[in-house]
């Protein structure tokens, strides 16, 4: 192994309560009724699939998809900013493959824009060597587009890179481009057998360390 790709959204960062606390006062704000069950649904999705997903069921007249989905975005970016913390084991693990010299990738499917805040917010932008959202390719996650293009940057084989996500779509995505999968379920989450897809299950990535790989 000579490289590693991180997902970004509840992995790298704290960040999906912000999504769902955005989605929640965005969406009904253009008198969307948010589900639980629902909402499960887009939990994968990109933000513009979601947007899509509400707006076929709740059709909203006020504003533009685009700018529904912009708030959203302009919402998220507003919480990183003011309360983003990096999750468990994050700091240590990156300075860790940066001593030993990895290639570095991110492969996201929140919007470009999102990962400079995060970058800037967590101050480790300097460890990557390449970055991808699949709002530059042409579908997200479980698509492995987004992998595949982050691959071609870092000009690395998927044989000698492994990642990390934090959910199955991401999982699939790492897997279909090739790449052995470590997940870090959410903690609520850690027992359900769908993570079984993953060569790697963790409850935090500061149980990781280069052993686990003769696991996978």
């Amino acid at each position: 192994m000579n490289a590693v790709i991180f997902d970004m959204d509840g992995l790298l960062i704290d960040s999906e309560p912000f999504w769902t606390k955005a989605e929640r006062m965005v969406f009904s704000s253009v008198g969307v009724d948010l589900s639980d069950s629902l909402c499960e649904k887009t939990a994968s999705m990109t933000t513009r699939e979601v947007t899509e997903f509400w707006y076929e069921l709740f059709p909203w007249k006020q504003k533009s998809i685009e700018a529904v989905e912009n708030d959203v975005i302009d919402c998220v970016d507003e919480l990183i900013k003011k309360d983003g913390r990096p999750m468990a084991g994050v700091m240590e693990l990156l300075d860790d493959f940066h001593k030993k010299q990895y290639r570095i990738g991110l492969s996201t499917n929140s919007p470009f824009r999102l990962i400079a805040s995060v970058m800037e917010k967590l101050d480790i932008g300097h460890y990557f060597h390449s970055i991808s959202s699949s709002e530059h390719v042409e579908s997200g996650k479980p698509d492995p587009a987004v992998y595949l293009s982050t691959l071609t940057k870092l000009q690395v084989d998927a044989s000698k890179c492994i990642a990390f996500e934090d959910s199955v779509s991401g999982v699939l995505a790492a897997k279909s481009a090739g790449i052995k999968a470590v997940v870090v379920p959410p903690r609520h989450d850690f027992d359900n057998p769908k993570y079984e897809v993953a060569d790697i299950k963790l409850r935090s990535l500061s149980e990781f360390n280069l052993n686990c790989l003769t696991m996978a």
